[in-house]
């Protein structure tokens, strides 16, 4: 298996990953109580972090060391689209969270986490599909 197979499945894995936030759990929120929402929140994420931190940390990994090994188009398109995913979770998504964890007012946060992920899930899909037509050749 080669670094590049490991990177397609890595990336595949934050679609599959994505599209489940995205369809399924940022929208089940908006079902809970505050009450039931801000208990249920702080242990889903813990548990999510399990799956999204070292699929972040590898990404990063593999795309730098690619970086590193080859300048070219799909690695600079590759670097520039994680930095924008990086960015947008620490500055947007992490503090709608902590929001939700500090038992703050809720109203909108629910709203915002699906309307802001589509951006997220656009560019995770980018980066599958750049990953895949470079693995292909096209």
């Amino acid at each position: 298996m080669t670094l590049q197979d490991i990177r397609i499945l890595v990336d595949f894995g934050f679609v599959v990953l994505i599209w489940a936030v995205q369809l399924v759990i940022y929208p089940s929120f908006s079902h809970y109580s505050n009450a039931n929402l801000f208990k249920w929140h702080k242990t889903y994420t813990q548990r999510v972090t399990f799956i999204v931190l070292p699929l972040m940390i590898g990404q990063l990994v593999i795309v730098s060391f690619q970086l590193f090994q080859n300048v070219d188009w799909y690695t600079i398109c590759s670097s520039i689209i994680i930095g924008l995913l990086w960015l947008l979770t620490f500055t947007v998504f992490v503090p709608l969270h902590q929001s939700i964890d500090k038992e703050q007012p809720v109203n909108n946060v629910c709203l915002k986490l699906v309307s802001y992920n589509w951006i997220r899930t656009l560019l995770w899909n980018m980066l599958f599909l750049l990953s895949l037509l470079h693995h292909i050749k096209f």
